[in-house]
């Protein structure tokens, strides 16, 4: 038994763990890695083994840089089943199909300008015919229910927070041991996914794993605490409500998947509730609308507000208010940039490394009424961080745009477990005394070494932060 770490080791994005069991080999996840746009070009098309050889793949959950690489994984000629969750299978078609469309799209408007200096036209790392070959395969599996993904592999889904949809995998694995008399060898490896908060609407509160030997555990904000929902809530209103007072637009890049349907359910909260007065919010995100649909589909993944939201809300819509507006042509995204404000136009992606928020920063960066607000992650290199960190001007669509806007963030909202909320979910696994290894993945490499520290200095043994392509004997 074998474990390889290809992504999201030693930093956050392209979650992809290989793990090798009586000659066949186990996909966890295969994501698209979303950094310096170089490294990123490079490492999303050439992976790291033979498609091929894989033999099946189980996907945590719908996040891109969790399952945005699997059209990449059938194109080179993987054919194996794709174990998910109902709700991720059914989020995989939007948002993969997306993924497809982003690239056809931005390498299309990149080769006109490469076309004008007689440079070689790029293509795109998928199609959309590539994805509809992906979602063929995918495989739905109840959470809790075992099923076996491989000979010597028995396997469960369960609750992983996050958004809707996600899971931490559970994998008992058996192998015959070396020699004629050797005993089967048998590990329970757990592979936590992205955890979610504790307390969040929408989705449950992330189930602990009735004990593990091996863990790989995210680490995503293993170095911070989040503001309370709270106090989130409060500083979303008072964000919305200095809009109205100067009129300008709030600029919200966001997830498609959990992190927009969160601010909606907020919104329709504030709105309804008479804290903030009507104004036009506009959902820029054709992908975002049709996420938004397969939650309403999806009741058995709601937690308790939620479902207590559904039957008391004033029109029986918790993500849906006045003035709330879904944008689905380009014609209808464009004309945002010439409508007054106030007005809140909240698009995707959430690192802005592509979609339809980079044309509203283009477009509207450099003026002062505007507010740039970020309420999830930013990884490293990525044009969201950069804004973030302060640089001055910025590339959009390679070109350089000076920042006049207001920037700031709200970490209340990130749909990953902070610090304290790592550490619990940590000591619940480590508390059931079979614990032997842990292994920190999806973090940013000084944070995931913070951690391991964190976890060790409470009795945790053996805490590592594998680099990429490192193999591990289990």
């Amino acid at each position: 038994m074998q474990l390889q770490f290809w992504g999201a080791a030693r930093t956050v994005t392209g979650s992809m763990h290989l793990v090798h069991v009586g000659g066949r080999r186990l996909l966890l996840d295969c994501g698209l890695f979303q950094g310096p746009r170089k490294i990123a070009f490079e490492r999303n098309r050439v992976l790291p083994f033979d498609p091929r050889s894989i033999d099946a793949v189980i996907l945590s959950h719908a996040h891109i840089d969790h399952s945005g690489n699997l059209a990449s994984l059938v194109k080179g000629g993987f054919r194996g089943p794709i174990y998910t969750s109902a709700a991720t299978q059914d989020l995989c078609r939007p948002m993969l199909l997306d993924s497809a469309h982003i690239q056809e799209s931005d390498v299309k408007y990149v080769n006109r300008r490469r076309e004008a200096k007689r440079q070689r036209p790029f293509e795109p790392l998928y199609t959309s015919d590539d994805v509809e070959a992906t979602l063929s395969l995918m495989q739905s599996v109840p959470f809790g229910q075992p099923f076996s993904p491989i000979p010597g592999v028995e396997a469960r889904l369960i609750f992983a927070g996050h958004i809707i949809g996600a899971a931490s995998v559970i994998l008992d694995l058996s192998e015959p041991g070396l020699g004629l008399h050797a005993p089967e060898v048998r590990r329970r490896l757990v592979f936590s996914g992205d955890i979610g908060r504790t307390g969040m609407p929408i989705v449950p509160d992330p189930e602990v794993p009735d004990g593990a030997e091996v863990l790989i555990m995210e680490s995503t904000y293993g170095d911070r605490r989040h503001e309370g929902t709270g106090e989130a809530k409060e500083a979303l209103r008072r964000i919305v409500a200095d809009k109205i007072h100067d009129g300008g637009k709030l600029l919200i890049p966001a997830f498609a998947v959990g992190r927009t349907q969160e601010l909606l359910f907020r919104l329709n909260q504030l709105i309804e509730g008479g804290e903030l007065p009507r104004l036009p919010v506009f959902v820029d995100s054709p992908l975002a609308i049709n996420v938004t649909e397969v939650l309403r589909r999806h009741p058995e993944c709601y937690d308790a507000e939620m479902a207590r939201a559904l039957a008391e809300d004033r029109d029986g819509d918790p993500i849906g208010f006045p003035g709330l507006r879904f944008t689905q042509t380009t014609e209808e995204s464009k004309s945002l940039n010439f409508m007054d404000g106030p007005m809140v136009i909240i698009a995707a992606s959430g690192m802005c490394e592509g979609g339809r928020i980079l044309h509203h920063l283009k477009n509207h960066l450099g003026q002062s009424s505007t507010t740039v607000l970020f309420v999830g992650f930013q990884a490293q290199e990525t044009l969201g961080r950069k804004i973030l960190d302060g640089v001055d001007p910025v590339l959009v669509f390679g070109e350089p745009y000076g920042v006049r806007a207001e920037i700031t963030k709200i970490t209340g909202y990130s749909a990953h477990a902070d610090h304290d909320e790592l550490i619990a979910w940590a000591d619940g696994v480590h508390a059931r005394g079979t614990l032997q290894r842990t292994f920190l993945v999806h973090g940013e490499e000084d944070v995931a070494f913070k951690l391991a520290g964190d976890l060790k200095a409470r009795g945790m043994r053996s805490v590592e932060v594998p680099a990429r392509g490192q193999v591990f004997d289990l």
